[in-house]
Protein backbone atom coordinates (compact mmCIF):
# COMPACT_ATOMS: atom_id res chain seq x y z
CA UNK A 1 0.00 0.00 0.00
CA UNK A 2 1.22 3.54 -0.73
CA UNK A 3 2.58 5.40 2.26
CA UNK A 4 0.68 8.56 3.12
CA UNK A 5 2.80 11.71 3.15
CA UNK A 6 3.50 13.15 6.57
CA UNK A 7 0.93 15.62 7.83
CA UNK A 8 2.11 19.19 7.35
CA UNK A 9 2.31 21.40 10.39
CA UNK A 10 0.26 24.54 9.70
CA UNK A 11 0.83 26.10 13.13
CA UNK A 12 2.07 29.69 13.57
CA UNK A 13 5.27 28.26 15.04
CA UNK A 14 5.93 26.30 11.84
CA UNK A 15 5.36 29.41 9.73
CA UNK A 16 7.83 31.34 11.90
CA UNK A 17 10.39 28.56 11.53
CA UNK A 18 9.92 28.57 7.73
CA UNK A 19 10.63 32.28 7.54
CA UNK A 20 13.66 31.98 9.81
CA UNK A 21 15.10 29.20 7.64
CA UNK A 22 14.43 31.11 4.42
CA UNK A 23 16.10 34.25 5.75
CA UNK A 24 19.06 32.24 6.97
CA UNK A 25 19.45 30.63 3.53
CA UNK A 26 19.39 34.01 1.80
CA UNK A 27 21.80 35.53 4.30
CA UNK A 28 24.20 32.60 3.91
CA UNK A 29 24.16 32.83 0.14
CA UNK A 30 24.43 36.63 0.13
CA UNK A 31 27.51 36.42 2.37
CA UNK A 32 29.05 33.90 0.00
CA UNK A 33 28.44 36.17 -3.00
CA UNK A 34 30.10 39.07 -1.20
CA UNK A 35 33.08 36.83 -0.42
CA UNK A 36 33.22 35.73 -4.06
CA UNK A 37 33.22 39.32 -5.29
CA UNK A 38 36.12 40.11 -2.98
CA UNK A 39 38.23 37.29 -4.42
CA UNK A 40 37.96 38.36 -8.06
CA UNK A 41 41.12 39.75 -9.57
CA UNK A 42 43.58 39.16 -12.39
CA UNK A 43 42.45 35.57 -12.84
CA UNK A 44 38.93 36.67 -13.69
CA UNK A 45 40.22 39.27 -16.15
CA UNK A 46 42.47 36.66 -17.76
CA UNK A 47 39.54 34.26 -18.13
CA UNK A 48 37.36 36.92 -19.76
CA UNK A 49 40.21 37.87 -22.11
CA UNK A 50 40.72 34.24 -23.09
CA UNK A 51 37.01 33.76 -23.82
CA UNK A 52 36.77 37.04 -25.71
CA UNK A 53 39.69 36.15 -27.97
CA UNK A 54 38.60 32.72 -29.20
CA UNK A 55 37.42 32.25 -32.77
CA UNK A 56 34.86 29.57 -31.90
CA UNK A 57 32.33 29.02 -29.14
CA UNK A 58 32.36 28.78 -25.39
CA UNK A 59 31.46 25.23 -24.38
CA UNK A 60 30.12 24.98 -20.83
CA UNK A 61 29.95 21.67 -19.01
CA UNK A 62 29.24 20.24 -15.59
CA UNK A 63 27.63 17.22 -13.91
CA UNK A 64 24.64 17.08 -11.60
CA UNK A 65 23.61 20.42 -10.12
CA UNK A 66 26.71 21.99 -11.67
CA UNK A 67 25.40 20.74 -15.01
CA UNK A 68 22.09 22.54 -14.53
CA UNK A 69 24.01 25.73 -13.75
CA UNK A 70 26.25 25.17 -16.76
CA UNK A 71 23.19 24.98 -19.05
CA UNK A 72 22.00 28.34 -17.75
CA UNK A 73 25.43 29.93 -18.16
CA UNK A 74 25.63 28.72 -21.77
CA UNK A 75 22.16 30.14 -22.44
CA UNK A 76 23.08 33.50 -20.90
CA UNK A 77 26.29 33.70 -22.91
CA UNK A 78 24.49 32.88 -26.15
CA UNK A 79 21.76 35.46 -25.54
CA UNK A 80 24.28 38.21 -24.84
CA UNK A 81 26.41 37.87 -27.94
CA UNK A 82 28.90 35.13 -27.02
CA UNK A 83 28.30 31.95 -29.07
CA UNK A 84 28.01 29.14 -26.53
CA UNK A 85 26.58 25.68 -25.97
CA UNK A 86 26.26 23.10 -23.21
CA UNK A 87 27.82 19.66 -23.56
CA UNK A 88 26.75 16.98 -21.08
CA UNK A 89 29.87 15.28 -19.74
CA UNK A 90 28.22 11.85 -19.55
CA UNK A 91 27.33 12.05 -23.24
CA UNK A 92 30.71 13.43 -24.31
CA UNK A 93 32.42 10.05 -24.62
CA UNK A 94 29.48 8.71 -26.63
CA UNK A 95 29.95 11.10 -29.55
CA UNK A 96 29.29 14.56 -28.17
CA UNK A 97 33.01 15.29 -27.99
CA UNK A 98 32.61 16.07 -31.69
CA UNK A 99 30.74 19.22 -30.62
CA UNK A 100 33.97 20.62 -29.15
CA UNK A 101 36.26 21.68 -32.00
CA UNK A 102 39.45 23.70 -32.53
CA UNK A 103 38.79 27.38 -31.87
CA UNK A 104 36.49 26.65 -28.95
CA UNK A 105 37.12 27.20 -25.24
CA UNK A 106 35.65 25.19 -22.36
CA UNK A 107 34.29 26.29 -19.00
CA UNK A 108 34.00 23.29 -16.66
CA UNK A 109 32.06 23.49 -13.41
CA UNK A 110 32.60 21.14 -10.46
CA UNK A 111 32.41 22.25 -6.86
CA UNK A 112 34.71 19.46 -5.70
CA UNK A 113 36.75 19.43 -8.91
CA UNK A 114 36.63 15.64 -8.86
CA UNK A 115 33.59 14.80 -11.05
CA UNK A 116 34.77 11.67 -12.87
CA UNK A 117 32.41 12.33 -15.78
CA UNK A 118 34.47 15.37 -16.80
CA UNK A 119 37.54 13.23 -17.59
CA UNK A 120 36.66 12.67 -21.27
CA UNK A 121 36.12 16.36 -21.92
CA UNK A 122 39.31 17.37 -20.08
CA UNK A 123 41.33 14.83 -22.08
CA UNK A 124 39.75 16.06 -25.33
CA UNK A 125 40.55 19.67 -24.44
CA UNK A 126 44.16 18.82 -23.66
CA UNK A 127 44.51 16.81 -26.88
CA UNK A 128 43.48 19.78 -29.02
CA UNK A 129 45.10 22.43 -26.79
CA UNK A 130 41.83 24.27 -26.20
CA UNK A 131 41.62 26.81 -23.37
CA UNK A 132 40.06 25.32 -20.23
CA UNK A 133 38.58 27.51 -17.50
CA UNK A 134 37.66 25.68 -14.28
CA UNK A 135 35.11 26.92 -11.76
CA UNK A 136 35.68 24.95 -8.56
CA UNK A 137 36.10 25.41 -4.83
CA UNK A 138 39.26 23.30 -4.54
CA UNK A 139 42.54 24.67 -5.86
CA UNK A 140 44.30 21.28 -5.64
CA UNK A 141 41.54 19.29 -7.31
CA UNK A 142 42.03 17.23 -10.47
CA UNK A 143 40.00 19.73 -12.52
CA UNK A 144 41.92 22.74 -11.20
CA UNK A 145 45.28 21.14 -11.93
CA UNK A 146 44.21 20.35 -15.50
CA UNK A 147 42.84 23.83 -16.22
CA UNK A 148 44.61 26.76 -17.84
CA UNK A 149 42.71 29.19 -15.64
CA UNK A 150 40.95 28.56 -12.34
CA UNK A 151 38.15 30.67 -10.92
CA UNK A 152 38.15 29.56 -7.31
CA UNK A 153 34.96 29.70 -5.27
CA UNK A 154 35.64 30.82 -1.68
CA UNK A 155 34.99 28.47 1.19
CA UNK A 156 31.37 28.94 2.25
CA UNK A 157 28.85 26.69 3.96
CA UNK A 158 25.95 25.26 2.02
CA UNK A 159 22.71 26.80 3.22
CA UNK A 160 20.26 24.98 5.47
CA UNK A 161 20.37 22.97 8.67
CA UNK A 162 22.14 19.94 7.16
CA UNK A 163 24.62 22.00 5.13
CA UNK A 164 24.97 19.36 2.43
CA UNK A 165 22.56 20.10 -0.44
CA UNK A 166 24.19 22.18 -3.23
CA UNK A 167 22.83 25.65 -2.54
CA UNK A 168 25.48 28.23 -1.77
CA UNK A 169 27.96 26.61 -4.15
CA UNK A 170 25.55 26.59 -7.10
CA UNK A 171 24.49 30.16 -6.34
CA UNK A 172 28.14 31.24 -6.57
CA UNK A 173 28.59 29.28 -9.80
CA UNK A 174 25.53 30.92 -11.32
CA UNK A 175 26.57 34.41 -10.26
CA UNK A 176 30.11 33.91 -11.54
CA UNK A 177 28.70 32.77 -14.89
CA UNK A 178 26.58 35.92 -15.03
CA UNK A 179 29.63 38.02 -14.24
CA UNK A 180 31.56 36.41 -17.11
CA UNK A 181 28.68 36.90 -19.54
CA UNK A 182 28.19 40.56 -18.65
CA UNK A 183 31.93 41.29 -18.79
CA UNK A 184 32.05 39.73 -22.27
CA UNK A 185 28.95 41.68 -23.25
CA UNK A 186 30.65 44.93 -22.27
CA UNK A 187 33.86 44.04 -24.12
CA UNK A 188 31.92 43.34 -27.30
CA UNK A 189 29.98 46.60 -27.06
CA UNK A 190 26.76 44.57 -27.07
CA UNK A 191 23.74 46.91 -26.96
CA UNK A 192 20.06 46.66 -26.08
CA UNK A 193 19.31 46.63 -29.80
CA UNK A 194 21.65 43.64 -30.26
CA UNK A 195 19.93 41.95 -27.33
CA UNK A 196 16.61 42.40 -29.12
CA UNK A 197 17.88 40.44 -32.13
CA UNK A 198 18.27 37.38 -29.90
CA UNK A 199 14.95 37.90 -28.09
CA UNK A 200 12.32 38.59 -30.78
CA UNK A 201 9.50 36.84 -28.95
CA UNK A 202 7.24 37.87 -26.09
CA UNK A 203 7.07 41.16 -24.24
CA UNK A 204 10.84 41.60 -24.19
CA UNK A 205 10.99 41.27 -27.95
CA UNK A 206 8.18 43.80 -28.32
CA UNK A 207 9.92 46.34 -26.12
CA UNK A 208 13.03 46.06 -28.27
CA UNK A 209 11.29 46.66 -31.58
CA UNK A 210 12.09 49.87 -33.45
CA UNK A 211 9.79 52.87 -33.49
CA UNK A 212 9.72 52.71 -37.31
CA UNK A 213 8.10 49.26 -37.02
CA UNK A 214 5.15 50.67 -35.04
CA UNK A 215 4.63 54.22 -36.33
CA UNK A 216 1.80 55.44 -38.57
CA UNK A 217 2.80 57.05 -41.86
CA UNK A 218 1.36 58.97 -44.80
CA UNK A 219 -2.19 60.27 -44.65
CA UNK A 220 -2.73 58.81 -41.20
CA UNK A 221 -0.39 61.40 -39.65
CA UNK A 222 -2.24 64.51 -38.35
CA UNK A 223 -0.42 67.47 -39.93
CA UNK A 224 -1.26 71.07 -40.84
CA UNK A 225 0.46 74.33 -41.71
CA UNK A 226 0.93 77.13 -39.16
CA UNK A 227 -1.74 79.34 -40.78
CA UNK A 228 -4.48 76.71 -40.37
CA UNK A 229 -7.46 78.06 -38.42
CA UNK A 230 -8.36 76.41 -35.18
CA UNK A 231 -11.83 75.36 -36.35
CA UNK A 232 -10.15 73.31 -39.09
CA UNK A 233 -7.48 72.07 -36.69
CA UNK A 234 -10.08 70.70 -34.28
CA UNK A 235 -11.72 68.75 -37.10
CA UNK A 236 -8.32 67.28 -38.06
CA UNK A 237 -7.50 66.33 -34.48
CA UNK A 238 -10.88 64.61 -34.16
CA UNK A 239 -10.61 62.79 -37.50
CA UNK A 240 -7.10 61.43 -37.00
CA UNK A 241 -7.71 60.06 -33.46
CA UNK A 242 -4.27 60.87 -32.04
CA UNK A 243 -5.38 63.74 -29.80
CA UNK A 244 -2.85 66.11 -31.36
CA UNK A 245 -1.89 67.94 -34.53
CA UNK A 246 1.62 68.41 -35.88
CA UNK A 247 2.38 71.85 -37.32
CA UNK A 248 4.84 71.72 -40.22
CA UNK A 249 6.51 74.08 -42.67
CA UNK A 250 6.73 73.63 -46.44
CA UNK A 251 9.59 71.13 -46.04
CA UNK A 252 7.53 69.00 -43.63
CA UNK A 253 9.74 70.06 -40.72
CA UNK A 254 7.96 70.00 -37.37
CA UNK A 255 7.40 73.50 -35.97
CA UNK A 256 5.22 72.52 -33.05
CA UNK A 257 2.17 70.58 -31.93
CA UNK A 258 -1.34 71.40 -30.83
CA UNK A 259 -2.78 69.12 -28.18
CA UNK A 260 -5.96 68.97 -26.14
CA UNK A 261 -4.05 70.75 -23.39
CA UNK A 262 -3.16 73.60 -25.75
CA UNK A 263 -6.85 73.95 -26.65
CA UNK A 264 -7.84 74.26 -23.00
CA UNK A 265 -5.13 76.80 -22.27
CA UNK A 266 -6.06 78.90 -25.32
CA UNK A 267 -9.81 78.84 -24.64
CA UNK A 268 -11.26 82.26 -25.55
CA UNK A 269 -14.17 83.63 -27.63
CA UNK A 270 -11.94 83.93 -30.70
CA UNK A 271 -10.32 80.50 -30.38
CA UNK A 272 -11.88 79.03 -33.53
CA UNK A 273 -10.65 81.87 -35.74
CA UNK A 274 -7.09 81.93 -34.45
CA UNK A 275 -4.22 80.30 -36.37
CA UNK A 276 -2.64 77.17 -34.93
CA UNK A 277 0.81 78.73 -35.16
CA UNK A 278 -0.19 81.19 -32.43
CA UNK A 279 -1.20 78.60 -29.82
CA UNK A 280 0.99 75.57 -30.62
CA UNK A 281 3.65 74.19 -28.31
CA UNK A 282 6.89 75.07 -30.09
CA UNK A 283 9.22 72.52 -28.44
CA UNK A 284 7.35 69.25 -28.62
CA UNK A 285 8.83 65.95 -27.51
CA UNK A 286 9.78 63.84 -30.55
CA UNK A 287 11.53 60.54 -31.26
CA UNK A 288 13.70 59.11 -34.03
CA UNK A 289 12.65 56.11 -36.15
CA UNK A 290 15.59 53.95 -35.03
CA UNK A 291 14.89 54.40 -31.32
CA UNK A 292 13.55 51.36 -29.48
CA UNK A 293 9.87 50.95 -28.64
CA UNK A 294 11.01 50.63 -25.02
CA UNK A 295 12.48 54.13 -25.26
CA UNK A 296 9.26 55.47 -26.77
CA UNK A 297 7.37 54.04 -23.79
CA UNK A 298 9.82 55.71 -21.41
CA UNK A 299 9.52 59.09 -23.14
CA UNK A 300 5.73 58.93 -23.03
CA UNK A 301 5.32 57.83 -19.42
CA UNK A 302 8.45 58.69 -17.42
CA UNK A 303 8.99 62.28 -18.55
CA UNK A 304 6.90 65.28 -17.55
CA UNK A 305 4.36 66.03 -18.85
CA UNK A 306 3.19 62.59 -19.87
CA UNK A 307 2.03 62.30 -23.47
CA UNK A 308 0.08 59.74 -25.48
CA UNK A 309 1.73 60.32 -28.87
CA UNK A 310 5.17 61.14 -30.24
CA UNK A 311 5.91 62.49 -33.68
CA UNK A 312 8.67 60.53 -35.39
CA UNK A 313 11.20 62.80 -37.09
CA UNK A 314 14.54 62.55 -38.87
CA UNK A 315 17.67 64.54 -38.04
CA UNK A 316 16.32 67.66 -39.78
CA UNK A 317 13.00 67.32 -37.87
CA UNK A 318 11.12 66.25 -40.99
CA UNK A 319 8.03 64.34 -39.89
CA UNK A 320 8.18 60.66 -40.82
CA UNK A 321 5.24 59.41 -38.80
CA UNK A 322 3.59 59.25 -35.41
CA UNK A 323 3.48 56.58 -32.71
CA UNK A 324 0.73 56.35 -30.09
CA UNK A 325 0.57 54.65 -26.71
CA UNK A 326 -2.12 52.35 -28.12
CA UNK A 327 0.39 51.13 -30.70
CA UNK A 328 2.74 50.14 -27.88
CA UNK A 329 -0.11 48.40 -26.05
CA UNK A 330 -1.14 46.44 -29.14
CA UNK A 331 2.46 45.39 -29.75
CA UNK A 332 2.82 44.19 -26.16
CA UNK A 333 5.37 46.82 -25.19
CA UNK A 334 3.39 48.47 -22.38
Amino acid sequence: MPVAPPRRDQSPTAATDDLAIARDVLATEAAALNALAATLGEGFTAAVTTLADIAGRVVVTGMGKSGHVARKIAATLASTGTPALFVHPAEASHGDLGMIVPGDAVIALSNSGEAAELAAIVSHVRRFALPLVAITSRAESTLARAADLVLLLPAAPEAGPIGMAPTTSTTMQMALGDAIAVALLARRGFTAADFGLFHPGGKLGARLRRVRDLMHEGEAVPLAGPDTRMDQAILLITAKHFGCLGIIDGERRLLGVVTDGDLRRAMAPDLLTREVGRIMTTSPRVIGPERLAEEALHDMTALTPRVMSLFVVDESRRVLGIVHMHDLLRAGVA
